[in-house]
């Protein structure tokens, strides 16, 4: 979580964002008319200008550097494939400091990857891949198509989908509340068709047997994608490898590859595995401490001096701007807004901003103390439809000009679920948040001796080593290592 005192307008993701990952697939067959790539326009070039910077802070800033130089090369020798232009410079390509699982795109030639995407990735046809398919969405205009959809219905993000899913339905309580609190979320995204999807994958493999990749790549990143997905359901203690209706946000690669490979068929061509795997050596993976970082259910953020714990059967998701807390009996999230020194009025307008069409005000505050932190909580019960949920804002003074606050829904009477949560906020201390170092991609050649176990003991976890291992490699559970193989590695990074 990086604390930016401006948020992203939630309309500005729901007409322009095409994603690869988190834009959720409806279950309509839209029709699908062949993609005819006109030129990147005089008004989608400023629409894309003016959205630009806004986007870069919303998912955690642009990287620079070689990854970063090697990333724009690869996505500008896609893009021109498409028509939209000839003309390199005409695409803006951008690594995105993040750590969730995306890819995206706008129109006016500007095109976004994530650096935890790229570390899933094994070969650069894979990362050409992935970018072919946000530039034929922007190809084929599907943002524009969506448009009238999206900005009649909410695009949810993760904590907000469960308000007007499984507590409150959908009513227009839910709908509102939501629409406050998911703004920031990095989960947010233009929901397309299926239809849309797999065009966009079409239109990917097309530019990939253009520029002489193998095309067949499109397939096995969505096949990553999909061993990711299950190996996160495991992780977070999930029965299955979807992610719940009521917080989903991404379509589900594994329906799409045997349709990329059949796509694919037989041709043939480069996937510049290794080069690719040297150029990615080093790649924070994961979290990185200056945005926070995730350990089992503990939080921590070494630059803001705090620490808190998940309750019991949740799990988390680290945001650019807020913390997502998750679970079956309700949601949360951890945030920050400009702080004046009253914990009082900071807790009463974080109420306020949560929904534009009803007020939700706090029934009462109460004062308190959590190890030593001034802590101010108010709750709200409201009405939905024939049930009612309780939203509770738990704030906590950090400095004279900084809190934090979490807001936690769940249905009337349950909130004390997050009780534990709420009292296990603490200050670390400087040699604690010094120790928080970043995981890094570590390539390694495998020896005459290494085994997949061998390796997998190596990843800097606790716990799941082997599927991780298997998981970034893009193996199967029978496939093995053979000397000489270059293979990545999760270590601690310096």
């Amino acid at each position: 979580m990086t604390v930016h005192r401006t948020r992203m307008r939630a309309l500005l993701l729901a007409t322009s964002a095409a994603g690869f990952i988190v834009s959720g697939c409806s279950t309509t067959a839209d029709a699908a008319p062949r993609a005819t790539a006109a030129t990147i326009s005089q008004s989608e070039a400023q629409q894309g200008a003016q959205q630009h910077p806004q986007l870069l802070q919303e998912f955690g800033g642009a990287m620079s550097g070689p990854q970063a130089q090697y990333v724009e090369q690869v996505g500008k020798n896609i893009a021109v494939q498409s028509s939209l232009s000839n003309a390199r410079d005409a695409f803006t390509v951008s690594l995105l400091n993040s750590s969730v699982n995306n890819a995206f795109a706008i129109p006016g030639g500007y095109i976004y990857t994530t650096r935890q995407l790229v570390g899933l990735m094994n070969n650069e046809a894979e990362l050409a891949g992935v970018l072919g398919h946000e530039v034929g969405h922007v190809a084929a205009r599907h943002a524009q198509r969506r448009q009238s959809t999206a900005t009649k219905n909410s695009i949810l993000g993760a904590l907000g989908s469960i308000l007007a899913g499984a507590v409150l339905g959908n009513s227009q309580v839910g709908q509102a509340i939501t629409s406050g609190i998911q703004q920031g979320s990095q989960l947010l995204t233009l929901k397309f068709s299926r239809s849309q999807e797999l065009e966009a994958d079409r239109l990917g493999i097309q530019y990939l047997q253009r520029a002489g990749y193998d095309p067949r790549a499109m397939g096995t990143v969505l096949q990553s994608l999909a061993l990711q997905n299950a190996l996160d359901a495991s992780l977070q203690g999930r029965d299955n490898a979807s992610v719940p209706q009521w917080a989903s946000t991404h379509p589900d690669p594994a329906s799409r590859v045997q349709s990329a490979l059949r796509t694919a068929g037989n041709a043939t061509g480069v996937t510049n595995r290794d080069t690719f795997l040297t150029r990615i050596d080093g790649l924070v993976y994961g979290d990185d401490p200056a945005q926070g970082v995730i350990e089992g259910r503990q939080f921590i953020h070494p630059s803001y001096r705090l620490s808190f714990s998940a309750p019991s059967g949740f799990y988390m998701v680290n945001g650019t701007q807020a913390v997502s807390i998750q679970g079956q009996s309700g949601q949360a999230q951890l945030t920050t807004a400009p702080y004046n020194g009253n914990l009082d009025t900071y807790v009463r307008q974080a109420f306020a901003s949560l929904s534009q069409n009803q007020q939700v005000a706090p029934q009462s505050l109460q004062r308190t103390t959590v190890n030593g932190i001034p802590a101010v909580f108010g709750t709200a019960r409201v009405n939905s439809g024939n049930s009612q949920v309780d939203v509770v804002i738990f704030a906590y003074e950090f400095a004279s000009n900084q809190a934090f606050h979490f807001v936690t829904i769940s249905q009337a009477g349950r909130s004390s679920v997050f009780s534990p949560m709420f009292n296990s906020m603490r200050r670390i201390s400087a040699n604690e948040a010094a120790q928080i170092i970043p995981r890094v991609i570590d390539v390694v050649t495998v020896g005459s001796r290494d085994t997949v176990q061998s390796l997998a003991a190596r990843m800097a976890y606790t716990d799941a080593q082997e599927q991780r291992f298997r998981v970034l490699n893009g193996l199967t559970a029978n496939q093995t290592v053979a000397p000489g193989q270059k293979v990545k590695l999760v270590v601690r990074g310096s």
